[in-house]
């Protein structure tokens, strides 16, 4: 996959919270966008071991946290530097922070959340294995918004892989 992932230094902390800028709605995802999760972003403590990057060919090209929760699930976060979206980039560099997961955390699902605008993003993680699981309302960015709920587990990466196999 050439991807790789890595520790995530306070250097790229800084690098992508005060240079990485997305456009226009997508706007919605720039670090400094919500002074609660820039905290948490540069603060190296609250990072602590669960954010990384991913490097491409020694080029920065997004990062991924890592959060455990009950019952063996981890719940993802993630983001690619605005010069990499929108390029079909995205299922490669999502596959390489699930491989990740799996390997590392051998979750019962992964989790994740997503603004519901974003319609490209989800078209991605569906693609991926991911299904909707419910939606809620968010106090963030100055505004309450909508986010989508989605969970991937290995029963539905498996079902996907039989569907696929049985298509061919």
């Amino acid at each position: 996959m050439d991807y790789s992932l890595k520790k995530m230094t306070q250097q790229q902390a800084e690098e992508i919270a005060y240079q990485w800028h997305y456009p226009d709605e997508y706007r919605f995802y720039d670090m400094e966008a919500d002074e609660e999760d820039l905290e948490e972003f540069l603060d190296a403590d609250q990072r602590a071991e669960d954010y990384y990057v991913v490097e491409k060919n020694g080029q920065l090209m997004g990062f991924f946290c890592f959060h455990p929760k009950q019952h063996g699930k981890v719940e993802i976060g993630l983001g690619m530097k605005p010069e990499w979206t929108g390029k079909g980039k995205g299922l490669g560099f999502l596959q390489s922070g699930l491989q990740f997961v799996i390997l590392n955390y051998r979750p019962s699902a992964i989790t994740l959340s997503v603004a519901a605008f974003n319609k490209r993003a989800i078209k991605l993680y569906t693609k991926a294995g991911f299904a909707e699981t419910g939606t809620f309302m968010q106090n963030t960015n100055g505004g309450c918004y909508e986010f989508v709920s989605m969970a991937w587990s290995p029963d539905s990466q498996h079902r996907e892989n039989e569907e696929t196999s049985k298509s061919q």
